[in-house]
């Protein structure tokens, strides 16, 4: 199972771009954590059962995704999950804050998981210039609709 935090595991593009919005946190004065970039399949189920399985559901886990495997941008590698730090520990339910981060990713060129109209999910943010998962499964890449679009 893969479920990997290094920004090495990402489309080039949506690399830099992760750079970008992560050192346009730390002159906010922000300390982001990217907690996963890539997943494979069998990471992904383990993402989509939790809150739904009988094991999860008894130990208190909420679902946190919707996306079966096939289904996630992590999956492609244009989507990055975070986590603010403040003095060393992570701060979900801070929302002023994740209102913060969410501006600089938008800025930055993310699509931000924050200004969805249902579930949604603050640390989440992707680029994936316009690309479902089908396309992206057919073969399509971000480097072709980027190019094409700048």
């Amino acid at each position: 199972m893969i479920n990997s935090r290094s920004l090495d595991e990402l489309d080039p593009f949506v690399k830099d771009l992760a750079l970008q919005f992560l050192q346009d946190c730390k002159t906010a004065g922000i300390d982001i954590l990217i907690t996963c970039t890539y997943r494979d399949n069998e990471a992904q189920q383990a993402c989509y059962d939790q809150g739904r399985t009988p094991e999860s559901i008894s130990k208190g886990e909420k679902i946190i995704t919707n996306a079966k495997p096939g289904q996630s941008f992590h999956q492609w590698r244009v989507a990055i999950d975070t986590v603010p730090i403040i003095n060393g520990k992570a701060v979900w339910s801070d929302n002023l804050l994740w209102n913060k981060i969410g501006a600089i990713g938008v800025n930055n060129g993310f699509e931000w998981a924050g200004n969805w109209i249902s579930f949604k999910e603050k640390p989440h943010f992707q680029l994936t210039g316009g690309l479902k998962c089908s396309d992206f499964a057919a073969g399509k890449k971000l480097a072709d609709v980027l190019q094409r679009t700048s």
